[in-house]
């Protein structure tokens, strides 16, 4: 049996709709909004496989870091950044930390948020001179409030999260922190839409 056909408005400009219109988007919207962390765990897996050169692939790497914070203590909004702070290599090979970032930035504090934007650069103090770079590009933010924090998570959760050895958590261990992390949006503008 298929299910019932859902609302739609009748409008083919923004501007012709109703306050009616919106309510039935709103509710169109808070509906597919309860599949994302689902649909963030299928593009996760996208990670397996891809290994880049490293010893393990990079959804290994993701589980290991994740795995490294949640041990070390960090509260779960933590965790969920640390497990996705690379979900962006596929899509955005180029710039992998505004793509994490921008998907997790309405479910994280201001820190976490500022975190994944630039752990790419602050990842680079491990190797950026060995490809002819300036491994101290990070100290561009020295006097960020948040430096030392990013610098944190790139030493203790990032640049050592490559071991074959090392038994993280699997997926699904972090699945139910995923989905609380993401059930509420915590940027005013979001919050709105619930």
């Amino acid at each position: 049996m298929s299910e019932a056909k859902k609302a739609t408005v009748n409008f083919t400009e923004m501007t012709g709709g109703t306050a009616e219109d919106y309510a039935i988007i709103s509710d169109n919207f808070r509906e597919f909004s309860k599949g994302l962390p689902d649909r963030v765990l299928t593009h996760l897996k996208l990670l397996a496989g891809d290994f880049g050169g490293f010893p393990i692939d990079r959804l290994q790497h993701s589980l290991q870091a994740a795995t490294r914070a949640h041990r070390d203590g960090r509260d779960e909004e933590y965790v969920v950044m640390a497990l996705l702070h690379d979900i962006g290599d596929t899509l955005g090979t180029y710039n992998h930390a505004d793509l994490a970032a921008t998907i997790l930035q309405p479910f994280l504090s201001d820190e976490n948020y500022w975190i994944v934007k630039n752990h790419g650069i602050f990842q680079g103090y491990y190797f950026f001179h060995h490809i002819g770079l300036d491994r101290n590009l990070r100290d561009q933010f020295k006097d960020h409030p948040y430096y030392d924090a990013c610098a944190e998570f790139c030493a203790k959760y990032d640049q050592n999260a490559f071991s074959p050895a090392y038994k993280s958590e699997d997926l699904g261990f972090f699945e139910p922190m995923i989905k609380r992390v993401m059930e509420h949006p915590r940027t005013t503008i979001y919050k709105a839409a619930e």
